[in-house]
């Protein structure tokens, strides 16, 4: 390395946070963010990467792989692999069984998820995103195009146990309004769901919010999102990518996982779920 201290990493870490620490602090460009969100989800697999076989998994040149491994301080690709060994020495595993195309998007999946667990090992991040979120009366919880599912899923079990929770779910020239509205009668934070492709409306409308002095809370697919400069503190879950469609299971139940950090931040929450519970029996609600 030229000089450049590498952060501190603890023994229990996992690959991929480690690999999380390497990047944190350095002004990546979109390129390089690239290959770190690739890193991140192949982190097992990248001390033993050549750099021609991380610029392919990343789907850039092999000489940006080596510009990326400069900006974060190494001599050259080859010296970061060798830190990388050094500090988070993994054994190869013997390839599997090929798979079809079907049963690697399943795969896929199962790997987002897996990386999802490693990042809530340290459950501070989202418990801090919890208390916001039961804080802020009313709850406006945003999430366009792709994303929302996702905002349309929460706020549909967040209404259950928050008193005034608000979807914005399409875009337009309203969003401001309603952000303002929402201002008004009190709101201290936003929860956002944001997921590639990334509508420069989420941006703009993220950016609106921070403006007008709400706390914005944001699950995206990377840490190296775009969303991520306009948010204050940002949840990562990746995405699968390889179907026609991007599949979306680990924000999904980061979502999840945000509702229960949320619930244990609201006294009356398992009072409103037994209430619930009591009027949907009397109404016939659901079929046994």
């Amino acid at each position: 390395m030229n000089g450049t201290e590498s952060p501190d990493t603890g023994p229990g870490e996992s690959p991929a946070a480690r690999l999380q620490t390497l990047f944190e602090g350095h002004r990546l460009t979109p390129t390089q963010r690239r290959i770190a969100h690739s890193m991140v989800r192949r982190a097992a697999d990248v001390p033993f990467l050549s750099s021609v076989e991380l610029a392919e998994l990343a789907g850039v040149s092999q000489p940006s792989v080596t510009r990326f491994a400069v900006a974060l301080g190494f001599d050259g690709y080859p010296a970061l692999r060798r830190h990388l060994r050094e500090v988070a020495p993994v054994e190869q595993t013997a390839p599997a069984a090929p798979f079809n195309e079907y049963q690697q998007a399943v795969e896929s999946e199962i790997e987002n998820l897996r990386h999802l667990a490693e990042l809530l090992a340290d459950p501070r991040p989202v418990r801090r995103a919890g208390a916001l979120l039961a804080a802020s009366r009313p709850l406006p919880v945003l999430g366009l195009r792709a994303a929302a599912a996702q905002a349309y899923g929460f706020a549909y079990f967040a209404a259950k146990v928050h008193p005034d929770v608000r979807l914005l779910n399409e875009g337009g020239t309203m969003i401001h309004d309603r952000i303002d509205g929402a201002v008004r009668a009190g709101a201290s934070a936003l929860l956002c769901f944001a997921l590639p492709r990334h509508p420069r409306e989420v941006l703009d409308t993220l950016g609106y919010a921070k403006e007008a002095g709400l706390t914005v809370v944001t699950v995206a697919d990377s840490a190296f999102a775009p969303v991520a400069k306009v948010s204050d503190l940002l949840l990562p879950a990746a995405v699968g990518t390889g179907l026609a469609f991007d599949t979306a299971c680990a924000p999904m139940l980061l979502g999840r996982v945000l509702l229960e950090a949320m619930c244990d931040d609201l006294p009356d929450a398992q009072a409103r779920l037994e209430e619930f519970d009591a009027r949907a029996v009397a109404r016939g609600l659901f079929v046994e």
